[in-house]
């Protein structure tokens, strides 16, 4: 670790710079996730909900485009091609594979560095539900819902890995 830092991030870098940094690092985990795994156990249900480590790289990808598509360019979920609600971003189709999730996640993310380009934090975006928002909420609220699901993945890649011995 380089003295003032910590995963990359300055301890006195500006707090957009912060947050997007921390948000980066929660993205890298999540997509490293499925490193090394098979198709069947990226797909394998360990517990009683939707949940698979998968359907969470889904799931997250679903997050960034709401976060930074729908809320930041008021276009519906329809028109973006997303589910309605979030437990339906979760389900894997066929064509759902290692490769193409992690692509799509990949782009979105990209994506939503993009939108970043020309917001700061006291931005209000007005296309989410709840109604107009500051970039701040948004990205503490993405923040949190990246730290949460890649909790989720590390005990289920665990729980995975712990499976082949």
């Amino acid at each position: 670790m380089t003295p003032g830092r910590e995963h990359g991030v300055a301890f006195d870098a500006p707090l957009r710079d912060q947050l997007l940094g921390l948000i980066d690092e929660h993205r890298a985990l999540l997509a490293g996730c499925l490193e090394g795994l098979t198709e069947e156990e990226a797909r394998r249900s360990l517990v009683p909900s939707r949940t698979t480590l998968l359907g969470l790289v889904k799931h997250v990808t679903f997050v960034e485009r709401v976060w930074f598509e729908e809320a930041v360019t008021g276009r519906s979920r329809a028109e973006l091609g997303l589910p309605a609600g979030p437990d339906e971003s979760f389900v894997l189709g066929p064509h759902d594979t290692i490769t193409s999730v992690t692509a799509t996640h990949r782009a979105a993310c990209e994506a939503s560095r993009a939108a970043m380009t020309r917001l700061d934090l006291d931005d209000v975006v007005t296309g989410n539900r709840r109604g107009p928002l500051p970039m701040r909420f948004i990205l503490l609220h993405v923040l949190r819902e990246l730290a949460q699901h890649g909790g989720h993945a590390d005990i289920l890649r665990e729980q995975l890995l712990a499976a082949r011995r």
